[in-house]
């Protein structure tokens, strides 16, 4: 079964920058909207960055001119560059895709597992 695998959490001091990715775990058929959530400790989870197929992006404003979104089609990848972190960007980090699993399935939203990010000095 098609998983979401996310990578590139972990820990880093303030300022500094880290680059998460996520992909499928096997093939797909087509690949819409994908975008990065992340959720803190009693906290609602909130929306990051989004990227559609067609390449429109939106931000949450606290991260705007410090986060960036991409994806490579080809490789059905999204990434999402963090530089100037804070603090209080630190959260667990969940990839979310809307994708066919093949030609014969319907549009499914998936959720990847979630990576840790800690901004602490």
């Amino acid at each position: 079964q098609v998983q979401l695998v996310e990578s590139g959490g972990g820990l880093v001091q303030p300022g500094g920058s880290l680059r998460l990715s996520c992909a499928p775990s096997g093939s797909i058929f087509d690949m819409d909207d994908m975008a990065w959530y992340r959720q803190a400790p009693e906290k609602e989870r909130e929306l990051v960055a989004r990227i559609s197929k067609g390449g429109r992006i939106n931000y949450l404003d606290s991260v705007k001119g410090r986060f960036i979104v991409s994806r490579d089609n080809a490789k059905n990848t999204a990434y999402l560059q963090m530089n100037s972190l804070r603090p209080e960007d630190t959260a667990v980090y969940y990839c979310y895709a809307v994708f066919m699993r093949s030609r014969w399935s319907n549009t499914e939203v998936f959720w990847g597992q979630g990576t840790q990010v800690t901004v602490s000095s």
